[in-house]
Formats: C-alpha cells, structure tokens, sequence
C-alpha cells in the first residue's frame, strides 16, 4: 500500500485503487479500461463470482473476493442474476484463473472485459478484507490502464468527492421497468430453468418450522401430488427493489405463479393483479432512500391484510413501513457462510448474506418479534408481524450463491396463501 504523497506508478502496473483516505494499491489491471467509484466490501464466498457480479444488489460496489482463485469455473448465460453485471468492479488476489469447467462459454476476464467491468488483480486481499474490518467500508476509485498511466490527484478527488451509498435511492436504477410475468423454475443440468415436474413444491422439512433441504444434486423426489400448476398455483406479485433471479425461480419451484413489478409500482398497481401475496425483494442502497416510495405502499398492504413475505432490503422496508429504523453497518455482511439462529427452536442456518444496512433491532414496535438474529453480531436477521401475515429475513434464502438451508422460507410463505383471492 502507498499513500497519495508518494504517488509513483510501479513498474508493470496496470491496475490502481484509490481509497478516499489517501491510501493507494497498485495491482494488475483486467476486464474494461477505465474507472470508476463506489464503495468497497469484501465477499467471502468460496462460489459464484458470476452469481455475485450479477447481483443488483452489488449496484454501486467494488467487491474485494477474499476466496483466491477467481475465474476457475469461467462464465456462462445460466448463472446470472440479472440481465447485466451491477457491481462496479471486483479485486483478487491472483490473476484471473484459467477456465476449468465444461459448462464455460467465456473466460471471467473477457466476460468483465464485454460488460463493462473493471477487475484488479495482485492485490493482497486478506489484508485489504482487514482494514474494512477494523476501519469500515471505505469510498475508492478503481482504476485500469494497459499503459499503467494514472492521475492519481483525480483519482483521489473522485474517491473524496462521492457522497457514499448512505441516503441513495439505487433500487431506481436496477429494478426493471415493466411488469412481467415470470415462468422459470431453478435450474437443473441437462434441463435448464424448465418449469414441470422437476420444479415441483418438495415436502417441508423439520415439520411446520422447515429445516434444511438437500443440495440441488441431492434434490428430494418431486411431489406431484401438491405440484400446482396454472390456475391453481397462488398468485405472487414480487416488487422488484433489484431482485436476484433465483428469487423468482424459487417461489415458482415453492408452487406459486408469479409476477414481477418494478420498485415503483403503486398500491393500485399491486392490486389489480389481484394477488394472493406480496413478496419484497432484495436490493442495493439506503433503505430509508427507497422507502419514500415503497413505504407507504407496503403499509396499505398491510392494512389490506395481504400477505408479505420480504428478503434484504425488502425486509429493511417491511421494518420501516411498521415504525422501526434502519441503520448503516460499519462493515456489512456479505458471503455465503453466515450462521443465523432461528429462535423459535435453536436451529443454526447458514446462510447467504449482501447487506451494509440492517433494521435497528431496538426500535422494533411492539407488533414485531424477532425471529433471526445474526451469530457474528447479534444483529436481526428475522422478524414477523404478530397482527398480520407478514414476515422477512435479512438474509438471502435463495442463495446462488449459498447453502440452501433457508429455501423452506418460500414453501411456507406460498403453502399459506390462498389460490384465490
């Protein structure tokens, strides 16, 4: 690490970080040429760098992989998120991994390179991961040149000058504009995202709480007996604030039929597809930003008595629609291998995580109790209305990438609505 007093590029770099503290890494520039600024977080996933890049929720991030080698399974146009990457750009330890897989289309640096990404590689990242521990997520620029030729002083004043994800509506900015309908199951080798049998609810298990369900490669036998298939199948309108396609491919694998509306649909919007439920999806930035809109709209679900099921900042928004207040965390959670406590019986799940804010687990109102706490650092990770049919995690269910402890969250949700409404 250097310092912007001593701004000298090395000899063979390509690459450069520029924190708004002044702190300087120079590494191995990849993927697009250029820059850009946004806020650094670490991911500690061992899997699914595509699946990360492709979050919305990552949407005005640089993700620092604390796994080192990137690149290893290539990329295809199956383990997407979303239609295009929403992080800004990723750092690594190592230079991209050659591909291993046979499921590779395109080498991860070439994939960067045709979205339009920045990578940075030759970067000590555990090292990096440390300093966001003890100092918190810090503004940067990241930066890549093949000449290696960077001004650093407009670097700096780039990275000072961002205003910080806190107080940003940037759900606006990633939801898709237009309602859809959506027909995708999870997906399966040699079958891709089909919706049928395959996709079919599977028993709940642990009983009326759920519990943990096998890997996809050791998915339980179908169950056609309670597969629900057109009509039948309850209706879902799903908002999206930024939402994770496997969201949507997991409430139809849950047996419900389901349709997509962007963040700013109104009440009126919601209720004319006359939905059985509303589920709130994840997304990127303030809470408090993007609740000026969703708010009040989720708050007239409510007194309708429609039942709502949220994840990430759909639950930070169901939190604030009820009177609770969210607040920045000094580092957030994001990884695929964070234990949560779900209190109604002890069971530990762990789980996939991508937040930098969290509900304020103190300011909850009388009618919320708390269902999941975080076992990193006790913050909430779980609550559920007592007056209404109304419950969201913080945490990622869906996973991709992740365990799939939690999927039993939309068997419950889906197996208590009503087919018609």
């Amino acid at each position: 690490m250097a310092d912007a007093k001593s701004p000298t590029v090395p000899k063979g770099a390509t690459g450069i970080l520029v924190l708004a503290d002044g702190t300087i890494l120079f590494g191995r520039g990849f993927g697009a040429v250029g820059n850009a600024v946004g806020e650094v977080c670490f991911n500690t996933a061992m899997t699914g760098y595509q699946e990360v890049m492709t979050d919305p929720s990552y949407a005005g991030q640089i993700i620092n992989f604390t796994f080192p080698h990137i690149g290893n399974v290539g990329t295809n146009a199956d383990d997407v998120e979303a239609d295009a990457p929403h992080a800004l750009g990723c750092i690594v330890r190592e230079d991209v991994t050659r591909p291993s897989s046979f499921r590779n289309v395109q080498p991860f640096d070439e994939w960067m390179k045709a979205n339009g990404r920045i990578g940075l590689a030759g970067i000590d990242t555990r090292a990096l991961t440390r300093r966001i521990r003890l100092s918190g997520a810090p503004n940067a620029v990241i930066a890549h040149d093949p000449e290696g030729k960077f001004d650093i002083d407009a670097l700096l004043t780039k990275a000072q000058s961002w205003p910080g994800l806190e107080g940003m509506d940037l759900a606006i900015e990633v939801t898709n504009k237009e309602m859809r309908p959506w027909k995708d199951g999870i997906w399966r080798l040699g079958f891709g995202y089909g919706v049928g049998e395959a996709d079919s609810p599977l028993p709940l298990a642990g009983g009326a709480e759920g519990g943990s369900v096998t890997s996809s490669d050791d998915t339980p036998s179908p169950n056609p007996s309670r597969l629900r298939e057109g009509k039948q199948r309850p209706h879902v309108v799903a908002i999206d604030y930024g939402a994770k396609n496997n969201i949507f491919r997991n409430l139809v694998r849950a047996g419900a039929k389901v349709t997509v509306l962007p963040a700013t649909a109104s009440f009126e919007d919601v209720m004319a597809q006359k939905p059985a439920g509303v589920f709130l999806s994840n997304g990127p930035g303030d809470p408090a930003a993007t609740g000026a809109y969703a708010v009040p709209v989720i708050r007239k679900l409510l007194d309708a008595e429609i039942p709502i099921f949220g994840i990430c900042l759909g639950h930070q928004l169901l939190g604030l629609a009820v009177g609770a207040k969210t607040v920045k965390m000094f580092q957030g959670h994001r990884g695929a291998n964070h234990p949560v406590k779900r209190l109604s019986d002890g069971v530990v799940e762990i789980t996939s995580m991508n937040h930098g804010f969290a509900v304020d687990i103190d300011t909850l109102p009388n009618n919320a109790k708390v269902t999941h706490v975080s076992l990193f650092d006790g913050s909430l990770c779980g609550l559920e209305l007592t007056d209404r049919a109304a419950f969201s995690v913080q945490y990622h269910p869906e996973a991709s990438p992740g365990p799939q402890d939690s999927f039993y969250l939309f068997q419950r949700f889906v197996e208590g609505l009503e087919v018609s409404r």
